[in-house]
């Protein structure tokens, strides 16, 4: 059998370098990797559809899927995964102790339909019944240039969205008062610097998102690894094998956290943090595949109807290749 070249695109994650260096291999492939920032490989698939196998977003990739067309099936592997209680940050002089004291603020945000918001929506739904429409949105940042677009050509009734201009941060404009509270993935400035001005929402996050774990049993999935279509189709037992050679990656990384003698890792207790995700979480704190995630699966998807980013409703049987639909 020929060797099947594939050109790949994802981040330099511990999980998937050894499918870089040569330790784990794609069986009777070979992947021609770009190692690439997620929002860069994200603009380029969901544009031109470059690469063959590509880390996406799940959230887009939802929308996509619902609206018809989309030149990807998604395997599960599950590349990025983060709760994100850790990325609500308020100012201090508005009276927002709890997630329910958001209700009537603004609040802004790069992306509406970039997944970590919608799990922070469905979080703040689900755990403490603040609505989507209970907050009044504001998206935007200095550079963008993207349309404030929905599936079905508008928000969910009774939502206020709108659409900042360009040209000042959301970190400026929180700092100077126009918004009460802002949805981040990289701290604001002022609060690395210690402004009194900024906090976050919950003071222990770590805390917060553990609760949030037991309770819900959900670890946010952020990026899947999705194929091309037209390839699956030519070889319908590509996906099974990228599924076996990620998964072999990632059982490398989580065994190298566990290394005492020499750290792999730049922290002094990695094998100590791996323990503990293992109490709480079981013996694979970050599974791949349909079994262990199927609940975590299907409220991202209700999250994503509710959100109103779905042209129709989307199944977990059209989102992923069909290998894995028993699993």
């Amino acid at each position: 059998m020929a060797t099947l070249r594939l050109s790949a695109a994802f981040w330099n994650y511990d999980r998937t370098m050894p499918l870089v260096d040569g330790r784990v291999r794609v069986d009777g492939c070979e992947l021609l990797v770009e190692i690439l920032r997620p929002e860069i490989t994200f603009a380029r698939a969901f544009g031109q559809a470059d690469f063959d196998v590509c880390e996406l977003s799940f959230s887009n990739s939802v929308t996509a899927i619902s609206k018809g067309g989309f030149p990807y099936t998604l395997v599960p592997v599950f590349l990025s995964r983060a709760f994100r209680h850790s990325a609500i940050f308020v100012r201090t002089d508005r009276g927002i102790d709890r997630p329910e004291d958001l209700r009537g603020r603004i609040v802004g945000l790069q992306e509406y339909d970039m997944t970590a918001a919608v799990v922070v929506r469905g979080m703040l739904r689900d755990a403490h019944g603040v609505e989507p429409r209970d907050i009044r949105w504001r998206v935007g940042d200095a550079e963008r240039t993207k349309p404030l677009e929905f599936p079905v050509g508008r928000p969910p009734t009774g939502v206020d969205i709108e659409l900042l201009p360009p040209g000042r941060t959301l970190d400026s404009r929180l700092m100077e008062g126009e918004l009460d509270a802002m949805i981040s993935l990289r701290p604001p400035p002022a609060f690395t610097a210690g402004s009194p001005t900024v906090r976050r929402l919950f003071p222990d996050p770590t805390a917060a998102e553990q609760t949030w774990y037991r309770e819900f049993r959900i670890f946010p999935i952020m990026h899947a690894l999705g194929v091309r279509h037209s390839l699956v189709k030519q070889h319908p037992d590509l996906p099974g094998r990228l599924f076996r050679a990620f998964a072999a990656a990632k059982a490398l990384a989580l065994a190298e956290l566990d290394v005492i003698q020499a750290p792999k890792v730049t922290l002094p207790w990695p094998h100590q943090a791996l323990a503990e995700a293992r109490a709480l979480m079981g013996d694979d704190p970050w599974p791949y595949g349909l079994a262990a995630n199927r609940h975590v699966i299907e409220a991202q998807l209700r999250w994503s109807r509710s959100d109103g980013l779905q042209a129709r409703p989307v199944t977990i049987d059209e989102l992923f290749a069909p290998d894995f639909r028993e699993t």
